[in-house]
C-alpha cells in the first residue's frame, strides 16, 4: 500500500532533501537563472569558448572558425574609448541589420540569453540585466599596454 502524502507536504519535503544535499555536496553554486550570474561567469559560460578564459580571442573553439575572434581586453584601446553601447547592442545582437554587415558569426546572446530565460516580458529584463553585467566585466578587463595577442593577463586595474 502506497502511501500518500498532500503535494505541498511533498513539496516541502524535496526542497529539505534538495538543501540538505547542496550542503553535503558540491560547495561551487549553480546559477539557476541569469539573474545569479556575474559578468564574469556569464563570460566563462557563453563567451569563454570563442574569446578565451582572458579573452584574448584564443579560445579552443577560435581556431575552428572562419573569422578571427577578436581580443576583447583591447577594445578601449581600439576605439579610443570603451563604447559601452556599442558593445551591448553586438552581445544582443537582435538590432545588428545582417543585411548591411553581412552575416554574423557570433549567436545572437540577446535572443539566445531570452529564451532560454523563458522568452516573456521577465525574461527580457534578465537579459538586459545580463548583457550589462558582462559589458561591465569587458570594461574591467581593458588593457591599454601593448601585450601581444594569446597572452591571458589583463593589466592591473
Amino acid at each position: 500500500m502506497a502511501i500518500r502524502m498532500p503535494r505541498l507536504v511533498a513539496l516541502a519535503l524535496v526542497a529539505v532533501i534538495a538543501s540538505v544535499a547542496g550542503r553535503t555536496g558540491s560547495a561551487q553554486f549553480d546559477a539557476v537563472t541569469l539573474d545569479d550570474y556575474s559578468g564574469a561567469e556569464i563570460f566563462e559560460r557563453f563567451c569563454a569558448a570563442c574569446h578565451g578564459e582572458g579573452a584574448r580571442g584564443n579560445g579552443p573553439v577560435a581556431s575552428s572558425l572562419n573569422v578571427l575572434v577578436p581580443d576583447l581586453t583591447t577594445i578601449g584601446r581600439r576605439y579610443g574609448e570603451f563604447p559601452a553601447m556599442l558593445i551591448r547592442d553586438v552581445i544582443d545582437g537582435r538590432g545588428i541589420d545582417k543585411r548591411a554587415h553581412g552575416t554574423r558569426t557570433m549567436p545572437v546572446w540577446g535572443y539566445e540569453f531570452w529564451v532560454e530565460e523563458g522568452g516573456d516580458v521577465v525574461a527580457q529584463s534578465s537579459v538586459r540585466n545580463a548583457i550589462n553585467k558582462l559589458v561591465e566585466y569587458l570594461r574591467s578587463i581593458q588593457r591599454a599596454d601593448g601585450a601581444e595577442r594569446g597572452i591571458d593577463t589583463p593589466a592591473a586595474r
